[in-house]
């Protein structure tokens, strides 16, 4: 089967590459609790972008793998989410979000209704929700979440997993410690779990290996 290149487009986690690797490469991510088998196929990224898409990120949810909330992504509210598009092949996209699900790499998405009508429930998991978000150097753009982030119970996010996405956001963005204890904070669900001056100490300082 000849596969097709798209951007997968991650807004959490998946903003540190390191951690995201650990999707197609295998791995355990610094600070999770969970090993990931990888993709079928390991190769890394072809290119990776910054991007910003509209909508925001909030937090919720209790995750095994990092003990609190994680992130989703919200296309319908205010605001500009930092994101991180991966060109990657449509093969690693349905095997990063298997993982994502907790289940076994190995089977392909069909992709022809979420490229045509922009938006694919495939199941009503917490990421089985794909979105069409754009179009980069003529690949689509998709990325995954929740089918109601409305109805997402808000959490916190642990240390280990705001620590990540802090690292990620200097990495794609080029952020200053500043900038980015005021995009998390502005997140939904950080707060009361987590107010400015204890976040702005978590997340400062160079990326952690």
């Amino acid at each position: 089967m000849e596969r097709v290149q798209v951007w997968y487009a991650c807004y959490g986690s998946n903003l540190r590459r390191d951690r995201f690797l650990c999707y197609v490469q295998g791995g355990r991510p610094q600070g999770a609790r969970r090993s990931y088998p990888g993709a079928r196929n390991g190769a890394a990224p072809a290119d990776d972008r910054p991007m910003t898409l509209p909508g925001s990120v909030l937090f919720g949810w209790e995750s095994p793998t990092w003990g609190g909330g994680i992130a989703f992504y919200d296309a319908g509210a205010g605001g500009t989410t930092l994101a991180r598009a991966y060109l990657v092949t449509d093969q690693q996209f349905a095997d990063v979000a298997a993982q994502e699900m907790h289940r076994e790499p190995g089977t392909d998405l069909d992709l022809a209704q979420v490229l045509e009508h922009a938006r694919h429930d495939v199941g009503p998991g917490r990421y089985e929700s794909l979105l069409l978000v754009g179009e980069l150097e003529e690949h689509p753009v998709l990325t995954f979440t929740t089918p109601d982030p409305a109805a997402v119970q808000r959490n916190p996010p642990a240390p280990a997993y705001l620590r990540t996405m802090a690292d990620g956001l200097r990495e794609a963005h080029g952020l200053d410690d500043d900038q980015v204890a005021d995009y998390l904070l502005s997140c939904p669900g950080a707060v009361p779990g987590w107010d400015a001056g204890r976040l702005a100490a978590e997340v400062t300082g160079p990326v952690r290996r």
